[in-house]
């Protein structure tokens, strides 16, 4: 079935695979921060005096989120620049 086809030439296509795989990782975090950012502008219009604190809970709550985003890019670029399967 995989005739002609090189083992690192497999290597490299299963990894590029991979790596699209784990880019698409930064849509969930997208979505979040745009409903926390939805959800703390809410907030603040209900509760103006509180603006302080629900901005820094907002903003501590969106680096977190961010973080998996920027796992999947990592591991995406790792597999396609610096793949250690080849």
């Amino acid at each position: 079935m995989l005739e002609g086809i090189t083992s690192e030439a497999f290597v490299m296509g299963c990894s590029a695979i991979g790596a699209g795989l784990a880019a698409i990782a930064g849509i969930g975090p997208g979505i979040g921060q745009g409903y926390a950012a939805g959800k703390g502008a809410e907030a603040v219009g209900r509760q103006p005096e509180a603006q302080g604190d629900i901005i820094r809970t907002m903003v501590m709550g969106q680096a977190i989120a961010e973080t998996t985003g920027i796992y999947g890019l990592v591991i995406a670029m790792i597999l396609l620049f610096l793949n250690p399967f080849v």
